[in-house]
């Protein structure tokens, strides 16, 4: 068993949290891990990717190949279609459907989203929209966790673990959030994948 996962998208968005919950939950299934990030200027908005490599058996190398990636989790779309050369011929893309918009060109959403649309494995989710009707637009990173893991060969109650180990110093109404949130995305993928 092993999943490749790229996490993209713009600093500020939540790119290594969702990289450290999945962490800590795959190392709690017992399972072998490596990242490796890069961070662009994520203090001005600029592009954060991550490689997250999960595995029951020893992983050799930090950076996922172009071709080889299970997943390209994006919490902006631009950012999903930027790394589309490293999706596998049988990966998927779980792309937020709002963007980011950082740069004056900026290209057209809709001419994005039509992209996404051409790749035969995808979940499109407004992850601000729900995000915000539960009550915390930060929470969209969450909200895009959950709709990543039923992609993800780790334990779904692992993955709350994580989001409860990584939010508990900031109360439990906020760990509530995130789970809130995360199952929220969740049930979005299952319904939509």
């Amino acid at each position: 068993m092993k999943t490749d996962i790229i996490l993209a998208g713009v600093g500020g968005q939540g790119i290594l949290s969702i990289a450290s919950i999945l962490g800590d939950a795959a190392l709690e299934e017992g399972l072998f891990l490596k990242q490796a990030e890069t961070h662009g200027m994520s203090q001005r908005g600029g592009a954060v990717v991550s490689h997250l490599r999960i595995s029951d058996a020893p992983i050799a190398a930090d950076l996922i190949p172009k071709g080889g990636a299970d997943i390209i989790l994006s919490v902006e779309p631009m950012e999903a279609l930027r790394y589309l050369p490293f999706l596998s011929p049988t990966g998927y893309i779980v792309t937020n459907t709002t963007p980011f918009i950082n740069i004056p060109n900026y290209p057209d959403v809709e001419k994005l989203m039509e992209e996404v649309r051409k790749q035969p494995r995808f979940v499109a989710i407004d992850a601000d929209q729900i995000a915000t009707e539960i009550g915390n637009k930060r929470a969209m990173n969450m909200v895009m966790l959950g709709a990543a893991t039923p992609f993800v060969q780790v334990d779904p109650d692992k993955i709350i673990r994580g989001i409860e180990h990584i939010f508990k110093s900031k109360g439990e109404a906020v760990v509530e959030l995130n789970r809130n949130a995360f199952m929220s995305g969740r049930e979005f993928a299952l319904a939509n994948k």
